[in-house]
């Protein structure tokens, strides 16, 4: 159900609601939240609640308390990992500056723009998410080891497989709180496990995303293992993959099922607007330098659709209500905001220039961050972006690739996705 902000203060009102959670993502896309009284909740809707940016990634600059979180009352769910007495709800938030204006390096903004442009040419989008975890024991402290809870394979039962209670879990909370996971089962990898969504509009599945992982982690936690998201977390094992289906809609016609648009290029474009650009976006898909270790391994960089063998898009319906575009180098550690809106942007490039091909015959997705961060500082991407977060976003990724050199891959870079 999405409330008004009427319908949302009302069922803060009748439901014994003690604690508002109000969420927003810094940059890297990791979600971060400030806890609110309900008596403040109308003064959120009004005006905001003001929050020390000053330490978030990619918000440097930012003077104390000179960004507001407003809450969007759409996003209201119950946190049902949380006491049922004294209960705690969490909302989105659009981050604005004192007088009102958005902030430009809030990626859930720069997302809602880009579907508003998108609107604007007679077209929606829906998104659907496959993403993979890896579930690790903990040690005696509970803290996290590299120890995979299990040593299962693709699809197999218990016992061997000893995550399907933790999916059970997750899925069950994941509809208390209004989402519709579709299917669950163990993956290849030792531990590895995949939950697939039922597609959505293209900001409520960011938004999804974005509360998806943090249930894994919870509900993971509560049953004594360790949820790790990190796209290569162990070394010759399967890395952990975000596919992304994207589903273009004009009037209610499906644009990629043949049988209702008949002539109509527009997914074609958008398909071949993706691909002309998927060089220059894959700092944003593929955003950490662990990244690159799966892309490499798996065989997933190649640029171009199914045809062959390790090609990023799979086109793997032509008709029906699941006809449409699978991205498959994406991972989860990406910013799903700033992710969706530059995939979309370039698809939408593709439709007003009528792109019949995307002029690549033997490309390849970037082999390090290194390389993709030059890539990503286009010309494409600094229209793309505001130029705030354009400069925030490559600051950020060489702070993150220095850091790296220094320490290697640390405990630190595991326990943080």
């Amino acid at each position: 159900m999405k409330y008004t902000q009427e319908e949302a203060l009302q069922y803060i009102q009748e439901n014994d609601v003690k604690f508002i959670r109000l969420a927003f993502c810094d940059l890297n896309g990791i979600q971060k939240n400030l806890s609110v009284m309900p008596c403040e909740l109308e003064r959120a809707f009004r005006q905001g609640i003001s929050f020390d940016a000053s330490n978030i990634a990619g918000f440097g600059g930012v003077n104390e308390g000179s960004l507001y979180l407003r809450p969007d009352p759409s996003t209201l769910a119950l946190l049902p990992w949380r006491p049922m007495q004294g209960r705690v709800v969490r909302f989105f938030c659009d981050i604005i500056r004192a007088d009102g204006q958005p902030y430009s390096c809030d990626s859930r903004a720069l997302l809602k723009e880009t579907l508003r442009q998108l609107r604007s040419m007679g077209i929606t989008c829906r998104v659907g998410i496959k993403s993979e975890f890896y579930l690790f024991n903990l040690d005696e402290h509970g803290m996290p080891t590299r120890e995979p809870l299990d040593r299962a394979g693709y699809m197999d039962v218990a016992p061997l497989d000893r995550g399907e209670n933790v999916r059970r879990d997750i899925c069950l909370t994941l509809e208390e709180m209004g989402m519709r996971p579709e299917s669950s089962h163990h993956e290849h990898g030792p531990g590895q496990n995949e939950i697939d969504f039922h597609y959505s509009m293209a900001l409520e599945a960011a938004d999804n995303f974005v509360t998806f992982k943090w249930a894994v982690k919870t509900i993971s936690a509560r049953n004594g293992a360790y949820a790790s998201f990190m796209p290569k977390p162990l070394e010759g094992e399967s890395g952990n993959g975000m596919h992304i289906s994207l589903f273009l809609f004009r009037d209610d016609v499906n644009l990629f099922d043949a049988g209702q648009a008949g002539d109509d290029k527009t997914a074609q474009y958008f398909v071949n607007g993706v691909l002309r650009h998927a060089e220059e976006i894959t700092a944003a898909l593929n955003s950490t330098i662990n990244s690159y270790s799966r892309l490499a391994a798996e065989n997933c960089r190649n640029i171009g659709t199914d045809t062959e063998k390790g090609r990023i898009i799979r086109l793997a319906e032509t008709r029906g209500e699941f006809a449409g575009m699978e991205l498959r180098s994406p991972d989860a550690a990406c910013n799903p905001y700033l992710a969706f809106a530059l995939v979309l942007k370039a698809g939408m490039e593709g439709i007003t220039g009528r792109y019949e091909s995307f002029d690549r015959k033997d490309g390849a997705l970037p082999a390090g961050l290194d390389g993709a961060l030059n890539a990503f500082d286009c010309e494409f991407v600094r229209t793309a972006l505001p130029e705030s977060m354009f400069k925030a976003y490559i600051e950020l990724k060489r702070a993150e690739i220095k850091e790296w050199e220094k320490d290697g891959e640390g405990r630190r870079c595991f326990e943080t996705l």
